[in-house]
């Protein structure tokens, strides 16, 4: 009796179905083909002692399971129950009449127990779009395929359980897992001054630079402090977590599939409406940077940054290599990854926030503090090549605080009010790309391309003319060009301008101050 059950595999963090087919036939013997990998192969045993701890026969005849298309590579342990259920069915001992009606998945331990997988978020939206009724996971994973309201989830402990589900005799809907929504004030949905987060009325004086960073926050704008030891670089790009807005439900959903697919599902729990930070050290590889992997490619550290913050600390301490790795993804807001046989892409759409000293000895700037040869200086800012400066829209030099500020530390201005302006301007945003459907990935003035500029950042002749003489006088690019208007737009947006001005252009050209040459 020939038997199908769907499941599925994941490419980049897309998922593509897959069937597993099981027949038993006379002869002996059971034969695995479909173009499985030692840890599909090995699921035989796995499935046949999980079967016979619980009590099932195995037939003393030929079983033959194919994992359909037989030109495509699987790979994972996924695939343990579909083939468990798949004999079970096959040999007539359970009528499972739900059996063709959902997507399932699953590890099988010894003793008939369901195991973790990933990717159960790809494989939920997967699952809704070609028709089934719904999918069955174990209980973590489908926690997190439940961000699918309109697909029914289930999630299941063992085996006997979901040949319960199938069966369709009984009453499972106790093991349903509900969508889990979430509710906030748009701001308040993290605790400043908790872990290594920082809150704004924390950090004494530095006006400029939380400026800088409202202004980034607002559109999505990557920003580079330069600055002494002790100057506040850090503390302010982790304050910058308390200031940024929540995501909307589709940023939400692409961030969570690619934890899902990265196996961190659970980790992104906390992801409900929050923006990942991430924050890799410089001596990271290309590959934890970029992602990769010889066996499945995962995505790396700008890609679990997508919709968040990517901070990146000492910024001219890192090789070369490590940070021309970056262009492409802050440009393209994606990475490709390409191997022999396979091509992946994930979405690497990131708010950058670096960090670094002026010089090697970190004083340059202060008088005569600083040790240095102009030689030094030059090569170790060297790194900070013309096409990284470019794609950074705020540069920002933090000066050490002034002593007489840090004993009074009069009030500051406290995160949760800078996070309310940056909230109406992304608000703004919103309503100006809603009608974007037909790019639908555009949240932020950052991620404008030229034919959206043209439309949404007319300049006044009083403008052109002073862009022109900025331009003239800076020796900018054409990109760096382009992301000066992009951050007039935000500052316009945090004025509830609907128009830019000459000011908001005057104030975005003040933040390139590398284009100038000081060093």
């Amino acid at each position: 009796m020939l038997i199908n059950i769907h499941c599925a595999k994941c490419i980049g963090i897309e998922a593509v179905s897959v069937v597993v087919e099981v027949n038993v036939l006379p002869g002996i013997g059971i034969h695995l083909v479909g173009l499985a990998d030692a840890a599909v192969k090995e699921s035989l045993l796995r499935t046949i002692t999980a079967l016979q701890t619980l009590g099932y026969k195995i037939p003393g005849k030929k079983i033959v399971i194919n994992l359909a298309p037989a030109d495509m590579h699987k790979k994972g342990s996924g695939y343990d129950v579909p083939i468990a259920l798949g004999i079970i069915a096959a040999s007539g001992q359970s009528d499972m009449p739900l059996l063709d009606k959902y997507v399932i998945m699953g590890e099988l331990g010894l003793d008939g127990s369901v195991r973790e997988v990933s990717g159960a978020l790809p494989v939920a939206e997967l699952a809704q779009k070609e028709g089934f009724e719904g999918c069955i996971f174990p209980r973590e994973a489908a926690k997190e395929a439940s961000e699918y309201r309109n697909t029914r989830i289930y999630g299941v402990a063992d085996l006997k359980e979901i040949v319960r589900i199938l069966e369709n005799e009984e009453d499972c809907s106790s093991l349903i897992v509900k969508s889990r929504s979430y509710e906030n004030d748009g701001v308040n949905w993290r605790k400043a001054g908790t872990g290594d987060m920082m809150d704004f009325s924390e950090i004494v004086g530095q006006n400029g630079a939380k400026r800088g960073l409202e202004i980034a926050a607002a559109g999505g704008h990557n920003i580079l402090l330069i600055g002494s030891p002790g100057s506040g670089k850090s503390s302010l790009a982790k304050a910058m977590a308390g200031i940024l807005p929540p995501m909307t439900l589709k940023e939400s959903l692409d961030t969570k599939k690619i934890y899902s697919v990265a196996g961190k599902g659970c980790s992104a729990d906390g992801l409900n409406g929050i923006r990942p930070f991430r924050s890799p050290h410089y001596s990271s590889s290309i590959a934890a940077l970029i992602g990769g992997g010889s066996d499945t490619i995962i995505p790396g550290e700008i890609s679990l940054a997508h919709n968040g913050v990517l901070m990146i600390d000492e910024f001219c301490e890192a090789p070369k290599r490590f940070l021309e790795a970056l262009r492409a993804p802050m440009e393209d807001r994606k990475v490709t990854i390409s191997r022999l046989k396979s091509k992946v892409v994930f979405p690497s759409d990131f708010m950058l926030i670096a960090a670094t000293n002026p010089c090697p000895c970190g004083y340059y700037g202060e008088g005569d503090r600083c040790t240095c040869s102009p030689s030094r200086r030059a090569a170790y800012l060297s790194k900070l090549s013309g096409p990284i400066m470019d794609r950074i829209d705020i540069q920002i030099w933090t000066k050490p605080v002034q002593t007489k500020l840090l004993v009074e530390r009069k009030g500051e201005e406290s995160s949760r009010e800078v996070a309310l302006r940056v909230l109406a301007a992304r608000q703004i945003q919103k309503a100006r790309f809603e009608a974007e459907t037909a790019e639908g990935t555009v949240f932020c003035n950052a991620a404008m391309n030229n034919r959206q500029i043209e439309k949404f950042c007319p300049l006044s002749e009083e403008c052109k003319k002073l862009l022109e003489k900025i331009i003239e006088k800076m020796g900018l690019s054409a990109r760096a060009c382009t992301r000066i208007i992009k951050l007039a737009r935000t500052i316009a947006d945090l004025a509830a301008s609907d128009q830019i001005m000459p000011e908001h252009i005057a104030e975005a050209a003040s933040y390139r101050i590398l284009d100038r040459q000081y060093f």
